[in-house]
């Protein structure tokens, strides 16, 4: 199935600054800020400014720079919300229906702050 990007998902809105958002970290290709509803006590969204729906869209079609920019800035962000040492996070990517996907647009979410729990209820 192919990867149809909607121009008007939430976080291409917020990359046009048609809506607010709470920046941690903004590169040339991502974006990173704060979640409206956290469900963690750090829970921050690292976007790409690319018009890319899931992560294999992203790793599949995204240019190197932007590829590389965005696993910099994912790493930036940990460091920068104090979870990349000690502790830890979860780093979480949702693609489709089956994952769950809310905006379809491609997005990873660096939750921390608490212990995660586990990842699937089995």
């Amino acid at each position: 199935m192919p990867h149809i990007y909607d121009p008007q998902n939430i976080f291409a809105r917020i990359l046009r600054g048609e809506i607010p958002n709470k920046t941690v970290l903004e590169t040339k290709h991502s974006l990173a800020f704060h979640d409206i509803n956290p469900a963690a006590p750090v829970h921050v969204l690292v976007i790409c400014k690319g018009p890319y729906v899931t992560y294999d869209h992203f790793a599949a079609e995204a240019s190197a720079a932007e590829i590389v920019d965005f696993h910099r800035a994912f790493a930036q962000v940990c460091a920068q919300v104090g979870v990349a040492a000690g502790q830890g996070y979860r780093a979480i990517t949702n693609a489709g229906a089956h994952g769950m996907q809310e905006v379809p647009h491609f997005h990873m979410h660096i939750l921390g702050g608490q212990v995660m729990g586990p990842l699937i209820q089995r």
